[in-house]
């Protein structure tokens, strides 16, 4: 189906049927595809990874909070328990860090914690294309940063995670 094709077909869904196809995108939060479902109709995939991801950004503090909140943590309990979304069991498969050695595990639940403690939200990543060396990396890169910076960071990269998952649900 051409691009052309998917985006007539996506613009004729019902309101139910679009948010049923999209709310995922963003972790645990469909009202990002409610609210994209009215500024339709959409023509390509940058315009509506634009609207939803204008939709997150121009939300209240309290509502990006939650959004960043409803991340899990990597390699944390949710993974334990079998109750990561398949989203986003995949990205973390994907990064390796379901294979970690005893002492990487013990690195990355220690810098959710210090992370946790530190700005009372998890540390999000768009994982795809890292491995956990880099994750690694980059959980103890981002700890020096302030709150607003760390804020505005994870929204960024909420922003990549979408995308990245818009783009496998609408091209794989």
């Amino acid at each position: 189906m051409t691009d052309k094709n998917k985006f007539t077909a996506l613009n004729k869904l019902s309101k139910q049927a679009f948010i049923e196809l999209l709310g995922s995108i963003y972790e645990h939060s469909p009202w990002v595809a409610e609210q994209a479902y009215e500024q339709r109709p959409f023509d390509s995939m940058h315009s509506l990874q634009h609207v939803m991801f204008d939709i997150v950004q121009a939300s209240g503090i309290d509502d990006r909070l939650t959004l960043i909140r409803n991340h899990p943590e990597l390699a944390g309990k949710e993974a334990d328990e079998g109750t990561l979304t398949a989203d986003s069991q995949k990205e973390q498969s994907r990064a390796g860090l379901n294979h970690c050695t005893a002492e990487e595990l013990k690195q990355i639940r220690e810098l959710n914690k210090d992370y946790l403690d530190k700005f009372s939200f998890p540390f999000v990543i768009a994982v795809s294309g890292l491995n956990k060396h880099q994750i690694i990396s980059a959980m103890r890169s981002r700890m020096q940063n302030d709150d607003e910076i760390e804020f505005i960071t994870s929204i960024k990269e909420i922003g990549k995670i979408g995308r990245i998952r818009l783009d496998a649900l609408m091209n794989g």
